[in-house]
Parts: C-alpha cells; sequence; structure tokens
C-alpha cells in the first residue's frame, strides 16, 4: 500500500494539469484523486466531492490532502467532519504550494514514505525556489562542500548508423524521466554545446553520429542512477539494432515498389481528383494580451492538439494495435517538450504574440532537423512541421484540412493521423506514390473501408494530379488516368457488380458462412469497444477483443470492477461469444503505472505473456474479471505472445487461481488459446494444442517477425508481405499442429483474415474463424460462402510452391 492524495483545487484544468505533471515524475506512484471545480464546469470546491476523493485515495496507509486557495481549505477541513473519526484521523491536510508541493509529495508517496513525511517533504517543496531567488546576502548560505559531491559524470560512443536520431533520442529522454537529477550532454567529437536530456529535440540535435563520443553530466539525489541508465541505454544501441539501422533510412515516397502499383485496400472507386500536397500553414494574425494570456492561448492549443493527437492514437491502438499506435508518441513528446516550451515561454514574456513564438520556435527546432548531416535526421523535419502547424491552426481557429474534402485523394503519402481522420463517405479512394499495404496509414484505411492503392510511383501520380477523373481497384491495384468512355464504363460496371454483391452480403450478414460444400466457418469481428461491437452487424463472436482500451491514457491500472464493466458492456453489445485477449503492451510503449527498465529492442523483449507473468497481480486481476463475465456469457481468453509451453502452463495456473478468488466454480463455456505470432510458436504448435482450445494467428506479428520487416519502417515495411510462401508455411504448419489436439480450432486474427481474395486461401490452410475489422465482416462471410474446399486445398498446396508473395497474389487473381 502507499499514501494516497486528493488536490483540492477551484478549477479542474489546474488540478488536472498538476496531476498531469507530476505523473510525468513517477509512473509506479499511489493514487491520486481531483477534486476541483463545481459540476457546471464553474470555478469552486465542493466539501461532499472532497470527502468522495478521500475516500477513494484511502488505501490503507492515510491521506495527503493539497490544496490551492483559501477557500479550498474551508471546503477540505468541512470534508473531514462528513468523515468518521478513524477516516478523518488518517487524512493529513498539507500547506505545501499545489503544483510543487504535489509534485515532491508524488515522488515520496512512491518511495513508500508515510502521510506524515509525505506532507512534510512536500511542504519544503519551495525551499530550493526561495534559495534561488533569495536577494543577496539573505539567503542561507554556501553550501557545504559534500553538497556538491552528488555530481556524477560518463562518455558514450555513439555505435548506431544514424546517430542520435529522433527514435533513440525519446528512448534517452523516456529512460531518464523521473529521476531526481539534472542530466546533461556534451558531443565531444565536436565540442559542442551542452544540452538538457530532458528534451527530445535538443538530444535529437546533438549532431551525434555514429562513432562520436558524447559526455554525460548528472547533478542531484538521483544522479548516478541516472548516468548508470544512460549508459545502459546507450550500451544497447538506444533499441536500434547496429546491424540493421544501415537500412533503416526512409526511402523517398516517389519511390515505387518493383512490381507496380501495389493494391492495399480492396474496393473500387471512381471520381474527381483532389491532390493532397504538403502546403505551409501561415502564421495567424496577431490577438492583443498579456504574456499570461498569450501563454495561456498556446497552453489551449497545445492541449486541443493533445486530445485530437490522443484520440487518433487510441482509435489506431484499438483498430490495428498497441504497437503500431505508437507512431503518434513522438509527436505527442514533442508538443510538450519542456526545452520548446521554455523558449516559447521567454518569447511571450518578451511580448511576442502566442503564435508568433510557438512559430518561431519550431521553425529554428525544424531547421536543427533539416540541416543536420544525417539523413535519418533530416527526414525528421516532416513530424516537427506537422507538430508546428497543429498548434498554429488551433491558435488561429483554423481547423486542420488533414486529408479530407472530396474526391480521389491523391498525394505521395499519408500520415497515420489523416487515415484515421479520414471521411470515408466523401474518399471514394486513395493512391498513394510511396508507402505499402502494411504499413500503418494502409492499415487503417482497410480498417475504414477505403479503396486504396500504393507503391504507384511519382510518374503515375503525377498524371493523376493533372487529371479530371481517376478510376482505381484497390482489389487489383489497378489505376487509370482520365479514362476513356469504354473503361470508364468498365469500371463503373465493375463497382456497380461490388457493390451489388456487398448489398448482397449485407442482407446475409446474419447469416452463417458455409462453403459450397458445407464446411462453416466462422467470421468475428476484432473490436477495441462496445461500439466497435454494435458495428460489428453480423459477426459470429468477437474473435478479438484488445483490452489495452482499459488501461490507457490513465495513471493507475484498472481495478476488478472496472474492467468486469468495460469487458461486461462488450459482450452484451456482441451478444455472442467474445475472446478477450490480456493486456498486450510492452517496453515499446509501457504505461504511465507501468515502468519497464531500456530494452535494445522491445518487440523482442518483455512483452505479452512475458510482462503478465511479471507482473502476477496485473494479471490476476484482469483474469478474475474475465472469470466474473465469463459465469453469464461465453467468453475465450486468449493470451499474447507465447512463445514456450511453460508459459501456457503458468498461465492456465493464474486462471485456475482467478476461478478460485471468484468462488462461483469454473464458468462451463470459458474457453482457453493462445496467440500464435512467433514462428517458432507455429512451428510447434502439436505441443500447445493439448492445452487449448483454439490457436489464433496474428499474422500481422507473425509476418514481420518471420520476414524481419517491421511494418512502422518504410524502407522494409513492402517486404513484410503475409501472402509470403514463408508465412503461409507457417500457417500451414499451425492447422497441421492443433490436430494432435481435441477438436482444437484454427483462427486468423491479423489483416490477412480481412482480405475477401484470401479467403479460400486461408480455409484451404485449415483455418475456420476469421476474424476481421467489424465493416468486413459480411464481406468476408460472402467470400467464404462462394468456397469450394477441395480447390481451396489445392489452391493452398499451390500457394506453399510459390517463390514470392507476388506470385501468390497471381494465383489469388
Amino acid at each position: 500500500m502507499t499514501v494516497g492524495i486528493v488536490v483540492v483545487s477551484h478549477s479542474r484544468a489546474l488540478a488536472d494539469a498538476a496531476v498531469g505533471l507530476a505523473g510525468e515524475m513517477v509512473r509506479d506512484g499511489g493514487p491520486v484523486e481531483v477534486a476541483a471545480g463545481l459540476d457546471d464546469g464553474g470555478f469552486g470546491t465542493d466539501a461532499v466531492a472532497i470527502a468522495d476523493a478521500l475516500a477513494r485515495a484511502e488505501q490503507g496507509d492515510g491521506v495527503v490532502v493539497l490544496m490551492d486557495l483559501g477557500s479550498a481549505v474551508l471546503s477540505a477541513e468541512l470534508a473531514l467532519e462528513l468523515l468518521d473519526d478513524a477516516a478523518a484521523e488518517r487524512v493529513v491536510l498539507c500547506p505545501a504550494p499545489l503544483v510543487e508541493g504535489l509534485v515532491v509529495a508524488a515522488v515520496s508517496a512512491a518511495g513508500g514514505a508515510p502521510a506524515a513525511e509525505v506532507a512534510a517533504e512536500a511542504a519544503d517543496a519551495l525551499e530550493a525556489k526561495t534559495t534561488h531567488l533569495a536577494p543577496p546576502g539573505t539567503g542561507p548560505g554556501p553550501a557545504p562542500e559534500a553538497a556538491t559531491g552528488d555530481e556524477e559524470r560518463g562518455v558514450f560512443t555513439v555505435r548506431t548508423a544514424h546517430g542520435v536520431h529522433a527514435r533513440p533520442a525519446a528512448r534517452l529522454v523516456g529512460a531518464l524521466r523521473g529521476l531526481d537529477a539534472d542530466v546533461r550532454l556534451r558531443n565531444l567529437t565536436l565540442d559542442g554545446p551542452e544540452v538538457s536530456a530532458a528534451s527530445m529535440s535538443k538530444v535529437a540535435t546533438l549532431g551525434a553520429l555514429e562513432g562520436h563520443e558524447v559526455a554525460v553530466r548528472a547533478r542531484g539525489a538521483e544522479a548516478g542512477e541516472a548516468v548508470r541508465r544512460l549508459l545502459a541505454v546507450a550500451d544497447d544501441d538506444f533499441g536500434e539494432a547496429p546491424e540493421a539501422t544501415a537500412a533503416a533510412a526512409p526511402s523517398p515516397p516517389a519511390a515505387a515498389p518493383a512490381g507496380g502499383p501495389l493494391p492495399a485496400s480492396p474496393g473500387i472507386g471512381v471520381g474527381p481528383v483532389r491532390a493532397v500536397r504538403a502546403v505551409p500553414v501561415d502564421v495567424p494574425p496577431a490577438r492583443p494580451g498579456t504574456p499570461a494570456e498569450q501563454r495561456a492561448r498556446l497552453d489551449g492549443a497545445r492541449a486541443a492538439v493533445r486530445d485530437d493527437l490522443r484520440a487518433v492514437r487510441d482509435r489506431a491502438a484499438r483498430e490495428i494495435g498497441e504497437a503500431e499506435a505508437a507512431v503518434f508518441d513522438a509527436q505527442l513528446l514533442l508538443l510538450d517538450d519542456p526545452d520548446v516550451l521554455t523558449d516559447a515561454t521567454a518569447r511571450t514574456d518578451a511580448g511576442a504574440d502566442a503564435a508568433r513564438a510557438w512559430a518561431d520556435v519550431l521553425d529554428e527546432v525544424e531547421a536543427r532537423f533539416a540541416g543536420a548531416a544525417d539523413e535519418y535526421l533530416r527526414a525528421r523535419a516532416r513530424d516537427v512541421r506537422d507538430v508546428r502547424d497543429r498548434v498554429l491552426r488551433a491558435l488561429g481557429g483554423v481547423e486542420h484540412p488533414g486529408a479530407g474534402g472530396e474526391g480521389i485523394l491523391v498525394a505521395d503519402d499519408l500520415t497515420p493521423a489523416d487515415a484515421a481522420a479520414l471521411d470515408p463517405a466523401r474518399t471514394p479512394a486513395v493512391v498513394l506514390a510511396g508507402s505499402s499495404p502494411t504499413a500503418h496509414a494502409a492499415i487503417l484505411l482497410r480498417a475504414r473501408g477505403v479503396p486504396a492503392v500504393v507503391g504507384a510511383g511519382a510518374a503515375l501520380i503525377t498524371r493523376a494530379r493533372q487529371a479530371a477523373v481517376v478510376a482505381v481497384d484497390g482489389t487489383t491495384g489497378e489505376v487509370v488516368v482520365d479514362p476513356d468512355p469504354a473503361t470508364l464504363a468498365a469500371f463503373r460496371d465493375r463497382a456497380g457488380a461490388l457493390e451489388r454483391r456487398r448489398e448482397a452480403a449485407r442482407r446475409r450478414a446474419h447469416e452463417p458462412a458455409v462453403t459450397r460444400d458445407g464446411t462453416r466457418v466462422l467470421v468475428g469481428a476484432n473490436v477495441g469497444g462496445p461500439g466497435d461491437a454494435r458495428a460489428a452487424v453480423g459477426a459470429d463472436l468477437a474473435g478479438l477483443v484488445r483490452t489495452e482500451f482499459c488501461f490507457l491514457d490513465r495513471h493507475r491500472a484498472p481495478d476488478v470492477d472496472e474492467q468486469e464493466t468495460a469487458y461486461r458492456a462488450i459482450a452484451e453489445a456482441m451478444g455472442g461469444r467474445v475472446t478477450l485477449r490480456t493486456l498486450d503492451v510492452g517496453g515499446d510503449k509501457p504505461l504511465d503505472y507501468l515502468p519497464l527498465p531500456p530494452e535494445p529492442n522491445p518487440f523482442l523483449g518483455v512483452r505479452g505473456i512475458r510482462l503478465a507473468l511479471a507482473r502476477p497481480r496485473l494479471l490476476a486481476d484482469q483474469l478474475e474479471a474475465i472469470v466474473r463475465v465469463a459465469h453469464d456469457h461465453p467468453v475465450d481468453v486468449m493470451f499474447p505472445m507465447v512463445a514456450t509451453v511453460d508459459e501456457l502452463v503458468a498461465a492456465r495456473r493464474a486462471l485456475d487461481d482467478a476461478v478460485g478468488a471468484v468462488g462461483r466454480g469454473r464458468p462451463p463455456d470459458l474457453r482457453v488459446g493462445i496467440m500464435v505470432e512467433i514462428p517458432a510458436t507455429a512451428l510447434k504448435a502439436a505441443a500447445f494444442a493439448p492445452l487449448v482450445d483454439f490457436l489464433s494467428i496474428g499474422t500481422n506479428d507473425l509476418t514481420q517477425y518471420a520476414l524481419a520487416a517491421e511494418r512502422g519502417n518504410d524502407a522494409v515495411a513492402a517486404l513484410g508481405d503475409a501472402l509470403d510462401p514463408g508465412v503461409l508455411a507457417l500457417v500451414a504448419a499451425t492447422a497441421d499442429g492443433a490436430r494432435s489436439g481435441d477438436d482444437v480450432l484454427v483462427a486468423v486474427c491479423g489483416e490477412l483474415a480481412g482480405d475477401e481474395q484470401a479467403a479460400a486461401l486461408l480455409v484451404g490452410l485449415g483455418v475456420r474463424e476469421l476474424s476481421v475489422a467489424p465493416t468486413a465482416v459480411a464481406a468476408v462471410k460472402q467470400a467464404v460462402r462462394d468456397v469450394d474446399l477441395a480447390s481451396a486445398r489445392e489452391l493452398a498446396a499451390a500457394a506453399l510452391r510459390c517463390p514470392d508473395a507476388e506470385a501468390v497474389r497471381g494465383l489469388l487473381r
């Protein structure tokens, strides 16, 4: 247990911001509750709300209360009178300043200090500031010599091919976050100035390339730990595999993969062109206001952009997974970069308008990136420009145009954020010069039902931008610029036929998917919340519920009751069986309250079931919630990233413990399965089969692990094709191994399951359940109904003999 903290403020926004700041200092702290503002959104404090917050924060070790203004103290004192005497005695009202006190209190409580000590530490929070600002001769005097002994130093040599660019910089900053230390870095090779290790933009612009030596200097109570962590991160090459970094530089967006345009999202679109190019955002006109008002404007704009990016990130996490959604984290980190904010504040204090201050600061950051000697670092300037422009639009009241509008969207590339925000009703199709079918934007387009072709190349895109009409077939990869009347008529006929087919599929969505020869194939939906479940019209089940939605954007893990409520809502919305995958996060995107040490390669580190078994309390709570729901609804529990039989045995033992904790016996409809994402797991499926009811193949991760091609890396993303015969052989191996179990079902829940053309191939390989995006359920069911099992098996055998994915795709056409 730890001491709880309650923040009492007249302003909800102030309280939330203070809690957010404290959360940056400590990830594994105790409960922090807020009682701020009035129900109508106005300023004020409420004694009843404070009493409720005290009850929530109390975990047995007492509660410390921090307050902003005098009347907040009176409300807090009144709240104590509403508690029983025993509870009131465990509450300490602390006179500390709200912001500084909360930060210190959170750190102290996380360290296990009792309530009285937490309050005392918080009350002393202004000592450093007071000493620093005291007039000459009035301070406490010079510190003794011993106080200067907390400085630690170190040196590391950069080994990564592209140096300390944005991704290593973000990992470095994250490793130091929360430590009580001021850490500075200096490029010794270039004899450059010191920069703060707390600022990603400053670290990334050290100009530290491969072979450069960087000096580390740290002061503070945890200076030694800070230097140790930083040197460990550097020794692990910041998570960048040295042998792979030479190939990691992004390819020019207009470079088309061999073989020409690639189908990325099925469907046909015909219409006028909407060409999208990067357009500079003008700085909006200055508005009068004091420096404080300008800072408030900038903070408000940043908050709006932060909310937008987080909403996009959460949508991506639900639709394509938590690991892929991390693509938005670098932008969020830059948005709150402390050095950027300090510079902008200095400019507004000097009289600059908020928009002008932000633009000038971000222009300088972008220029530093763009002027870097390293090509990879120069490419990151685009990310800086996007953050700059989003905030300027918010300051000027101008809506972000994104990739909206009417017509066929033609562009060099598409950001995941724009893909996630696209309006399918106004965009018949998308054509991109670069990208790949497995890129984040392409996956989001498929999830949203927008036909797309990628890898079209510069020449085709140039002609398309000048065209009046473009016809696109996202199923075959065909793009026709200014089609003649006969071709236009043919595309429209195909589009009409496709729409009639889809309409027929929608009418039959609630019917079972049965092949021509009578083989039943379940078609489920991948969901990330009750809304997705309601949208999955006709789904036989929820084949994958990404439970991460319960754990995101919060300062502590959800308790059993919260999780039960969330899972029950999905089960009720689904009206059938739900497959709840246990928490699947790792070192690439740790949760605020789940600190993890830096890893050389988080995708191959402690994630999935490995993390769950290392945090048994977290797993126990989740499994108890799942068991509760399983007593009232048919539930499958699925463990992710399983590599060994021992892991599965340990996970099943934890499930048995949860059944005992609930105390109602084992739910009769509770089934157990694992994700098959690791090649070794597929190859030894026979060893897992006796211990499970089903094996669910996650083709997204299985593909990138099998082909050593990360989907987030555009330079190699095109290699990560799930139709590669090597990946298909792993699917076949899983199906073969499943036969050693007792009626073990083989499912696919990755992107390949939603490819209508691949339905026959997967059925022929032995798959009997396909879990897809909610919008694809009806179409995939219809594709299954067209399958003849004998022919599908012949197709599968032919595909396994193919040399590459393109040859397999030729068979499917």
